[in-house]
């Protein structure tokens, strides 16, 4: 048997249930896989209160690492006993054990562990695209980050200064500061909606930045909008505050011809080729020591309720990982 986290309808952690599901053989193109660690991240919050809509009843998670233990036909690219891992859908990660399509199996070298890979590649593939594809950091490149201090923030921070950025990491605590330093912020600012596009114009010298990844959302909107430079880039990423509200398109041509987007890790990992792509940079960015994997802490699976709730109150200093 494996164990399972299950929901029947959206709300506060409590709605998180254990449940017991028998072993399955898998199908064509799949594998059962025995996991190890699975990764928690804030669009698994988001998906168990309702605002990233799914249907219920569902499992949770999408970030998992573990080892081969059956195939079905046709899979070619794992052999039982590999130890993989994985950063996208189908959605169910919380679990001791499940089916998983192969051609989205990652496999682990010898220098990466199971916990460090669950606690690095789903956050690692979406700094990998937001920096590489989303906008193109290059040498010199001006770069806001939001949540500096965060699981995916301290990534991208680490690979922004890597690819040769000049970095601004936001934080929403003083005490924060230090571990957005850490991570290799050129500065780091306590967000302040009335202080920040003057912050930035100051840290700047008139010139503010080039692009702001905003994961944020609707409190920070506006003042990501004001600290960028004329035909700069707004992402927005996520929504830790809530969803953005609509951005006026006139708005956009009034404060300097602005771009925004909102991307997702699913529009970028569309294809097998090109997830496998951007989970091989991110496998190397770590062996190069570009970017680092910081597990905060690791919950039993049966305390996925008490990881979520650290994670939905901010007391998260990195990534959580559960473990069966």
């Amino acid at each position: 048997m494996a164990t399972t986290v299950r929901i029947d309808r959206t709300g506060g952690p409590e709605v998180m249930q254990l449940e017991e599901t028998p072993v399955q053989a898998p199908g064509r193109g799949q594998v059962w896989l025995e996991q190890t660690a699975m990764g928690v991240n804030p669009l698994d919050v988001l998906q168990r209160k309702g605002g990233a809509v799914l249907p219920l009843p569902t499992g949770l998670g999408l970030e998992g690492a573990g080892r081969v233990v059956a195939m079905g036909e046709g899979v070619t690219n794992v052999q039982v006993g590999d130890r993989v891992a994985y950063a996208t859908g189908p959605i169910g990660a919380y679990a001791s054990a499940r089916l998983y399509p192969a051609e989205r199996l990652v496999k682990l070298p010898a220098s990466i562990s199971d916990e460090e890979a669950a606690a690095v590649l789903f956050k690692g593939i979406t700094a990998q695209y937001l920096l590489k594809t989303t906008y193109s950091v290059q040498l010199g490149s001006r770069v806001l980050i939001y949540g500096a201090a965060g699981a995916v923030g301290q990534l991208m921070c680490a690979w922004a200064k890597h690819l040769g950025a000049w970095v601004i990491g936001v934080v929403s605590k003083p005490d924060s500061v230090a571990r957005a330093e850490a991570a290799g912020c050129d500065h780091v600012l306590v967000f302040d909606a009335e202080r920040m596009a003057g912050q930035v114009r100051e840290l700047t010298g008139g010139a503010m930045v080039d692009v702001v990844y905003d994961a944020v959302g609707r409190t920070t909107l506006n003042a990501s909008l004001d600290s960028l430079r004329p035909r700069g880039l707004l992402v927005s990423f996520g929504a830790t505050s809530g969803v953005p509200a609509p951005i006026e398109v006139g708005t956009l041509n009034a404060k300097g011809s602005l771009y925004v987007t909102r991307p997702s890790l699913a529009a970028h990992t569309a294809t097998a080729a090109e997830y496998q792509q951007r989970a091989q940079d991110v496998l190397d960015a770590v062996a190069s020591g570009a970017i680092t994997p910081r597990i905060w802490r690791s919950y039993a699976l049966a305390d996925v309720s008490a990881a979520h709730a650290d994670l939905e109150q901010g007391r998260s200093q990195g990534a959580i990982i559960l473990v069966p």
